[in-house]
């Protein structure tokens, strides 16, 4: 199987047309049909349904693009990190995020990084702990930014300045939102929404078995799109404070749990990995920065400016 092959594959997948595909590839229809066919033969299965004027993916083509996208990506980040090594003032790398104010911390360290390193580039992408860190675990990222208490067997950790507290955001105008905090009985016999991840691994932290007497309406991995649904009615986010807007133009407000609940954020790598010279010094910035509060007077005072 060679990976020319696989670009073919994706390009009409993405494409969903030969003719599109072959174009943009710089390839001629025949040379990309005879390579899918192969593929196809090779593999033992039907990748493509074939209509009139366009391409679907069987089951076995979506469960092949998955995994092209990931050995491609990591073809393609293989030779980037070889061409880096000798690189010593430049470079790419590669984090993936979790939702969480302290990001802020991050972002911070990066905008220093990129003043001393200007050839310096970084890609972002975001997640909940169980899709970044798979990517981190095949080699897709650099670092991972999670929520969760990472395996200290597997990864090297550092731990943010501060903890995320846990809410509830919901209309200004409901009964709820007449209280300064909401503890456990208030949510009974509420429709709920979190993340997967957050009902099952802070909430018990806060109530216990009492969990199983919540409602969880729905789950939604990005705040944001939980908090257009409570806007609109359907139910109480539970999510860390600071992810969603709660100006009085909202229509949002954001009450604490109490007791409150409150949950780390880390940053980490994978244990014994070869980093090029860029993320080494990365690395290095990145650990003097964290135990110096991760800029934290720095990000203090770009705050007092913006609410001024």
């Amino acid at each position: 199987m060679e990976m020319r092959t696989l670009r073919y594959f994706l390009e009409v997948a993405r494409e969903e047309n030969m003719s599109n595909a072959a174009e943009r590839m710089h390839v001629s229809q025949s040379t990309i049909s005879k390579q899918l066919k192969g593929l196809e033969a090779e593999l033992g299965k039907k990748l493509f349904i074939r209509h009139s004027f366009s391409i679907a993916l069987t089951e076995e083509g979506m469960l092949l693009r998955k995994r092209a996208e990931d050995l491609l990506s990591m073809a393609d980040k293989i030779t980037e990190e070889f061409s880096a090594m000798d690189d010593i003032i430049g470079g790419n790398i590669y984090f993936g995020c979790a939702e969480s104010y302290q990001i802020r911390y991050l972002a911070r360290v990066i905008q220093r990084f990129k003043r001393k390193y200007p050839m310096f580039h970084y890609h972002i992408t975001s997640g909940d702990t169980e899709q970044v860190t798979e990517k981190l675990d095949k080699g897709l990222l650099d670092f991972a930014i999670i929520v969760e208490e990472p395996d200290a067997k597997k990864y090297q950790i550092l731990q943010m300045p501060e903890a995320d507290r846990w809410g509830v955001i919901m209309p200004a105008e409901c009964d709820l939102a007449k209280k300064d905090a909401v503890v456990f009985e208030d949510l009974i016999g509420l429709p709920l929404f979190c993340s997967e991840q957050g009902w099952r691994a802070d909430l018990p932290k806060w109530c216990g078995e009492r969990l199983k007497e919540l409602t969880l309406e729905g789950s939604f991995r990005l705040s944001y799109n939980g908090a257009v649904f409570a806007r609109e009615g359907l139910g109480y986010l539970l999510t860390f404070e600071y992810l969603v807007d709660t100006s009085e133009s909202s229509g949002l407000v954001f009450r604490p749990l109490v007791p409150t609940l409150e949950t780390n954020m880390y940053i980490i790598w994978r244990k014994h990995h070869a980093f090029t010279p860029i993320a080494e010094r990365f690395i290095q910035q990145l650990q003097a920065d964290l135990r110096n509060g991760g800029g934290r007077d720095a990000v203090e005072k770009t705050d007092r400016k913006r609410k001024r």
